[in-house]
């Protein structure tokens, strides 16, 4: 059977923040509760805020979620910038994580774009 689109999304953000948590352990300690944390947190809110909207009945209401976990989305994106640039991750693991998000993005905000005109519709 086929994956569709928004279970293939949740799969994608699901690895996209067991890769977080994985790169993160290695982080200096100094590190624990200020980019670890906030990196974490922002990378949960992404799949978290999609769930809580994709189970809301109320368009306007889950156009609100999604565009949080967007927001989120971006705030963990540079993260993974940042922590690359500081050398707390490798290239490769840089590179990975960049293309996992890339992916999630586009597909994340064509949710949004979708769900927006539907909505003018009405």
């Amino acid at each position: 059977m086929e994956e569709n689109f928004k279970d293939k999304l949740k799969r994608l953000m699901d690895e996209y923040v067991h890769f977080v948590y994985r790169v993160t352990r290695d982080f200096p300690n100094e590190e624990k509760f200020s980019s670890v944390s906030q990196w974490r947190r922002s990378t949960l809110s992404v799949v978290l805020n999609y769930i809580e909207g994709f189970a809301r009945r109320k368009p306007l209401v889950q156009l609100n979620f999604y565009e949080q976990s967007y927001g989120s989305f971006k705030e963990s994106k540079y993260l993974l910038y940042f922590s690359y640039k500081e050398k707390f991750i490798a290239q490769e693991d840089y590179n990975f994580g960049l293309q996992l998000a890339e992916e999630i993005g586009k597909m994340l905000w064509s949710e949004i774009n979708k769900l927006e005109k539907s909505i003018m519709k009405t």
